[in-house]
């Protein structure tokens, strides 16, 4: 029996196809091929019914590339016609002029794009092609000529790490928005390439710098879902004021290219929760078993990581993706400023001995 809804999707993020143009070393997802089944556009375009069914705020289209989907404008079409916010992931590669005039059409709540370094060298190396940096910034230079509400997003590691304030400086003053996230050790990324916990903890040092430096105007710059949980030093450097746990399955659900349902992208596909083929997306959400990790969380789900620490009952562990990539567990990332900074003291006290 279906059970009555509880939770609103306040974002789904919604993977058009995992066909991409790019090889890009840090891909979760390992793009490339389309998957196998894909999606057709009628199976697609119940699926914008059903989202708005369920009273989805927000649509996030993402690959691999959305735009290699021959149907993707009229996809996001059938989300605005809908009264639903619509976002749009691109890596910037195959863009046109009939593309950004159609992309201009939608009036897009956000377009982003991604910039994995401040020369071509280092960013053409992570996306595994040559030439992709003009390209992006030909892409973003054109959002800017169409007044499209642009974000870079920056995925952080070893390789890209001394980038950042080169980067900086190509969106300094640009009214384009900087999201700084994490590379994790899925799909086609390397574990030695990943960020120790001290350069992580760098890496929230240097995004707190900037907000602290320029205005929300100059540079908006943000923290993705992998920064955060209860610094005693640094202030919040994502969207909301304080981290209260992953909301996958919560307030935000994922929509695999083959209608496969799971709450976080990042998150391995024992999480999935189903297919829309088999079950509607409305049944899925709704249903009192679905996103138990989130939705039925107590304590004692907490990993060794996160056992016994005063903010478990409200930051549940950290970000879902960045505890089972780097533990294979939920509710345990190591990744965690406040258990970082008591390891620090704990080295500072030991060399004062």
């Amino acid at each position: 029996m279906q059970q009555k809804q509880h939770y609103t999707p306040g974002q789904v993020v919604w993977e058009l196809t995992l066909k991409c143009n790019l090889r890009c070393i840090h891909c979760g997802s390992a793009a490339g091929k389309p998957r196998p089944n894909e999606l057709s556009t009628e199976e697609a375009i119940k699926l914008c019914q059903d989202l708005a069914e369920i009273n989805t705020q927000e649509v996030c289209f993402m690959g691999g590339e959305p735009f290699l989907r021959n149907d993707w404008f009229q996809l996001g079409r059938e989300i605005r016609d809908r009264g639903i916010k619509l976002l749009i992931i691109s890596n910037g590669y195959r863009v046109t002029k009939d593309s950004i005039s159609k992309l201009a059409s939608l009036q897009p709540y956000a377009v982003a794009t991604s910039l994995d370094g401040g020369t071509a060298t280092t960013h053409d190396y992570i996306r595994g092609t040559n030439g992709s940096f003009k390209k992006v910034m030909e892409f973003l230079s054109s959002c800017r000529t169409k007044n499209l509400p642009t974000t870079v997003i920056t995925t952080v590691n070893k390789l890209n790490m001394n980038d950042l304030p080169l980067i900086k400086e190509l969106l300094l003053g640009k009214t384009i928005a900087w999201q700084i996230q994490v590379a994790t050790p899925e799909g086609r990324f390397p574990r030695n390439y990943a960020l120790s916990k001290e350069e992580y903890y760098a890496i929230a040092l240097f995004i707190a710098s900037l907000r602290k430096k320029y205005t929300k105007k100059e540079l908006p710059v943000i923290g993705a879902h992998c920064f955060g949980y209860h610094s005693r030093a640094l202030p919040c450097i994502g969207l909301s004021p304080i981290w209260n746990g992953c909301v996958a399955g919560t307030s935000i659900l994922s929509i695999k290219s083959n209608g496969d349902v799971i709450g976080c992208l990042a998150t391995p596909e024992k999480y999935i929760e189903g297919n829309i083929r088999t079950r509607s997306i409305i049944e899925i959400w709704n249903s009192s078993e679905s996103f138990s990790y989130n939705r039925k969380f107590t304590v004692k789900k907490l990993g060794e990581n996160c056992r016994g620490c005063p903010y478990g009952a409200t930051c549940r562990g950290g970000c879902m993706g960045m505890s089972t990539a780097f533990t294979n567990q939920p509710h345990n990332t190591p990744y965690c400023f406040y258990k970082i900074e008591q390891e620090l003291s704990a080295k500072k006290r030991r060399r004062t001995v």
